[in-house]
């Protein structure tokens, strides 16, 4: 049953899911009206991410449900409000994770809002007035104006989508490296999925050398010939993984999976610096010899604020960056979750939201 909040009088389809076993239906429920700060935004296309299924299956205990996934959305505003200066009806726009911040914590007056102790996400998050917040799989989206950036008009409106969540997490400890204007450095990438291809990609567009390292010797060819990897490590060879001790001055760790950073922080040169974006959902393996005799760093990270997603959409219209994708109909939602906890995607579906069937 959708909440009754006095002004969500807007009734909006989409998809949630209302139990733990995942399956998303057709839903109709309210979304607030357009207020003076807000945009509305009649949605394209809306990525599928991995933490859509963790909270469509309350993998993490924290769903409430009925919950319409999705933070990866892209459209075109409808309705503007009255203070809103930034953006037009017409404007090709775009909405990640972010629904709602303080606004006054140091966090947020540095444009740093995804450190903001109040954050809450686009949905399964409580909205300023009390209401859950509701995403992306679904026909519209209001948002207030400070969480939205625009989509350069050089990229496809599909592909875009996952830079919203994808791109942002990768892009955010590159960014914190000094990656995007330093000299030339040697930068590694853990996983070829959904965020480690994009890794490659800006690494590459960067100007940086790019090894892929993976449990998957398969996946050789596709990062070098058509991501551009300069190099392919398969993790489980140890000779290989002997043979690159010492090489790399960066790794970004983007598996999801149950794994040893152990081994990942030998290929790390001294004063090197492991950042871990992936989320297993068990304690990582942290072994203190490679960090003691290696002066190494290990560091989190998680999606940029928003200026930072604006700067990173911008460069990605610059360096003509997107997601390789695979666009799924509304009626393929349930078969492409599936398809997703078999990590048989490359790399990342998109639901084509504005489609005409709209059955599941």
């Amino acid at each position: 049953m959708a909440q009754t909040t006095p002004n969500h009088t807007q009734t909006v389809s989409g998809w949630a899911a209302h139990d733990s076993s995942g399956k998303l239906t057709p839903y109709t429920f309210k979304r607030r009206e357009n207020g003076p700060d807000d945009v509305t935004i009649d949605i394209l296309y809306c990525g599928i991410c991995h933490t859509d299924l963790h909270y469509a299956k309350n993998e993490w205990g924290i769903t409430m449900y009925p919950v319409v996934p999705g933070h990866e959305m892209t459209g075109v505003i409808s309705k503007v409000g009255s203070n809103v200066k930034k953006f037009k009806i017409g404007d090709r726009v775009g909405v990640g994770c972010i629904a709602a911040s303080c606004l006054s914590c140091e966090f947020c007056q540095d444009s740093q809002e995804n450190y903001c102790e109040k954050l809450q996400f686009t949905y399964n998050g409580i909205f300023w007035d009390g209401s859950i917040t509701y995403g992306g799989y679904s026909k519209m989206f209001v948002s207030d104006q400070r969480y939205v950036v625009h989509i350069p008009e050089s990229l496809p409106m599909d592909a875009a989508a996952p830079l919203l969540c994808a791109g942002i997490t990768v892009f955010t400890p590159m960014k914190d490296m000094d990656l995007i204007h330093s000299p030339r450095k040697k930068v590694g990438v853990v996983g070829l999925g959904g965020l480690g291809h994009i890794a490659v990609k800006f690494g590459k567009a960067f100007g940086h050398h790019v090894t892929v390292i993976s449990t998957s010797a398969s996946k050789e060819k596709e990062a070098k010939e058509r991501l551009g990897a300069d190099e392919f490590i398969v993790s489980k060879d140890p000779q290989q993984m002997q043979r690159h001790r010492r090489t790399l001055d960066f790794v970004l760790d983007t598996v999801s999976a149950e794994h040893c950073i152990g081994p990942i922080l030998e290929l790390l040169k001294v004063n090197g610096t492991l950042s871990i974006v992936g989320a297993p959902d068990k304690p990582i393996q942290l072994p203190s010899f490679p960090l003691i005799f290696g002066k190494r760093t290990v560091k989190g990270s998680i999606i940029g604020g928003i200026q930072e997603t604006q700067e990173m959409m911008d460069l990605c219209g610059k360096y003509n960056i997107t997601s390789d994708i695979e666009v799924v109909k509304p009626d393929d939602i349930n078969h492409a979750m599936e398809r997703l906890t078999k990590n048989d995607v490359r790399y990342r579906f998109v639901i084509d939201i504005a489609q005409n069937n709209t059955k599941l």
